[in-house]
């Protein structure tokens, strides 16, 4: 049971980076609901999202917003956590994909390398890494393997083409991941 938690609200509070004429939230909505459907068409998976329609926010602050996509996926209870987002720097360089988990050494390490390898194999990001980041609220709090996923930069011209017009892919590229990470083997394309 995998929970994918759509990283930032469509507006107002928990908003998301923009970039390129692109906004984070409506970015990770559509990779998550991409990325539930590939999912839920596995019987192997069962899928549910944070944000079920385009509009629908999440808590009332930066931190009832964490909060409840956490308390969602610990109540489920899921078994993976999956919280999907874009980055962002003022240096329109930067580019590529990176996962961070809380600690290293741990089933969330090993996931995060299987889906960075997939994005990156699927979508032709540059591989940034696994990096580990305590900090991170949806991280630490999470009752289960977690992992959040920054699909690219937003603010890279490359990276936001990709991210504009291959969303599927990179639903396509966790889906991967999550398939090499259970030693399931690779799918035929949908």
């Amino acid at each position: 049971m995998t929970f994918a938690d759509q990283g930032h609200n469509p507006q107002g509070v928990n908003a998301g980076a923009e970039g390129n004429g692109l906004r984070e939230q409506d970015v990770t909505y559509n990779v998550g609901v991409i990325l539930a459907q590939m999912l839920n068409d596995d019987p192997r998976f069962t899928a549910r999202l944070s944000r079920n329609s385009p509009t629908e926010s999440l808590g009332t602050s930066n931190a009832t917003s964490l909060q409840a996509r956490v308390s969602m996926a610990n109540s489920w209870p899921a078994n993976y956590f999956i919280s999907i987002h874009c980055n962002a720097n003022p240096n329109p360089a930067i580019n590529g994909t990176e996962v961070y988990v809380y600690q290293s050494g741990t089933q969330s390490y090993w996931l995060a390398q299987h889906i960075l390898n997939g994005v990156v194999a699927e979508t032709g990001t540059r591989d940034n890494g696994v990096r580990v980041n305590p900090s991170l609220y949806v991280l630490r709090r999470t009752a289960m393997p977690a992992v959040l996923v920054e699909l690219g930069y937003l603010t890279n011209p490359a990276d936001a083409m990709k991210l504009r017009d291959d969303q599927r892919g990179f639903a396509q590229g966790i889906y991967d991941g999550l398939l090499s990470y259970f030693g399931f083997g690779p799918q035929s394309p949908r």
